[in-house]
């Protein structure tokens, strides 16, 4: 006598929730608390880039405080320090933190 499983009419809908339920659920998970946080701090980001001008204050991710001399599409040009011989072009991407100029002086 051989033993082989036998499915009911419900069983494959049960054997699809049991596998697939799971692994959708885990995506959503993963999705609200990996993906989509990420993609609001890559936006916010990007705006705050996107904002600097000529004249602003930055912080850049090395740690070095300057001010903005020229902007252009990928770079600035940032002066470090009282030293305007100390002006050195770097990429937007690595600004962490502007300070806007005051306009009113």
């Amino acid at each position: 006598m051989t033993f082989l499983p036998v499915l009911a009419a419900g069983g494959t809908s049960n054997m699809l929730a049991t596998t697939v339920l799971p692994l959708v659920l885990m995506f959503g998970l993963f999705y609200f608390l990996l993906i989509r946080p990420q993609k609001k701090q890559e936006r916010e980001h990007a705006a705050l880039v996107n904002s600097v001008e000529t004249g602003d204050s930055i912080l850049t991710s090395a740690g070095f405080y300057g001010v903005v001399i020229d902007v252009m599409p990928e770079i600035v040009i940032v002066e470090f320090g009282n030293n305007k011989n100390c002006r050195i072009p770097m990429k937007r991407e690595h600004i962490q933190a502007v300070e806007k100029a005051n306009k009113d002086a």
